[in-house]
């Protein structure tokens, strides 16, 4: 089966890109985000092709006056994986690994067109693989770099430009449940368990980027913490020891009220950053864990979709709402230093974390 992709010089395995390795949940995924210098008029879009599954999916959604509004969409791949373009979502490459652009044509008056441009090379995290016993929950490989953005948003008529705008974008790719659940059970049955916490943050010169994944135990399985100054090449970012987050969670959920990354720079000295969140934006508004909008699943040859709610009427601790990310001021001290910046903290805490007190899929903070 040849397709576009099969004119490059890209293949990584003796098939054609169509096929990519055996499992039936390989995905590869962009993500963008983008705000204003003080926070405001977030936004973000996810776009995942599923070769195996033949569907591809995009999703963009804004905050609008405590409003989340959103587009979904979903079609049919037919084995291309070169088109980037689902409904009226659609990404244009005008550099690689250094500028894209997103275009949301008008659909029941959502529009948008934003130009990413990498304030440096991005960066590679380490490979994320993880087991549920013998049964393969994630293998994947991703990429993040901060952005400076610009251009516009329109919601109901309503254009807001942005100037002077940054944001965060990655690329990923490998294995991660998608689609329709697997109807076969583990075995012996475990508890679900994922904490999950990543803070890309811009700061006047700098990148800042840290994430760590937990075991029930507080036990990291996979964590990075690094520093790129703007401009810097490949290979160029300053790599962060004894990283160790810790989190303020809200009463009755499992939202931070504050978040805080304790970490020593390469000649020891110590440095705290933390994180005072000042918006709420739901990740299901861009698909991950939407209950009927779920990354790879199967709607028609093309569906596309308007989704507005209000995040503070939601339920917390309602299993679709876990996923959340908060737009956030944040304030770096040490080495003698002190500066100001802005980003995001990203937050999936599922089941137990006995750091934090949780003990069953979805209780909240005492």
């Amino acid at each position: 089966m040849l397709t576009k992709g099969d004119e490059y010089p890209i293949h990584q395995t003796p098939e054609p890109i169509a096929f990519s390795g055996t499992d039936r949940n390989f995905y590869d995924r962009y993500f963008f985000c983008a705000y204003l210098p003080d926070g405001s008029g977030y936004c973000a879009a996810a776009f995942g092709v599923y070769p195996h599954l033949n569907i591809a999916d995009g999703h963009f959604s804004v905050i609008r006056d405590g409003i989340q509004h959103c587009i979904h969409a979903s079609r049919v791949l037919g084995f291309e994986r070169m088109d980037i373009q689902c409904g009226p979502i659609k990404i244009e490459v005008v550099e690689a690994l250094k500028s894209i652009r997103l275009i949301v044509e008008n659909h029941e008056g959502v529009a948008a067109e934003l130009v990413f441009e990498g304030r440096s090379a991005p960066v590679q995290e380490p490979r994320f693989t993880r087991r549920i016993g013998t049964r393969l929950f994630m293998d994947l490989t991703r990429f993040t770099v901060n952005c400076r953005v610009s251009g516009w948003v329109e919601v109901d008529g309503k254009r807001q430009d942005y100037i002077g705008a940054l944001g965060t974008r990655d690329r990923s790719w490998g294995v991660r449940q998608i689609g329709a659940a697997d109807a076969q059970p583990i075995v012996p049955a475990v508890l679900p368990q994922f904490y999950w916490l990543w803070a890309p943050t811009n700061f006047p010169n700098l990148s800042l980027y840290a994430h760590v994944n937990e075991d029930a135990t507080g036990a990291p399985w996979n964590r990075r913490s690094s520093l790129v100054m703007d401009g810097a090449e490949q290979d160029r970012a300053i790599h962060l020891v004894d990283d160790r987050f810790s989190i303020d969670w809200q009463s009755g959920k499992r939202h931070a009220s504050a978040a805080t990354l304790a970490v020593r720079d390469a000649e020891g000295r110590d440095h705290r950053v933390q994180w005072t969140p000042i918006d709420l934006f739901m990740m299901k508004g861009i698909g991950y864990g939407h209950p009927s909008w779920v990354h790879g699943g199967y709607k028609g040859e093309l569906v596309v979709e308007r989704e507005d709610f209000r995040p503070s009427d939601l339920d917390p601790l309602e299993i679709h709402n876990l996923h959340i990310q908060h737009v956030a001021k944040a304030r770096h001290e040490g080495g003698g230093l002190a500066s100001d910046g802005i980003g995001l903290v990203e937050q999936l805490v599922i089941g137990p974390h006995i750091p934090s007190g949780f003990a069953a899929i979805n209780d909240g903070a005492k």
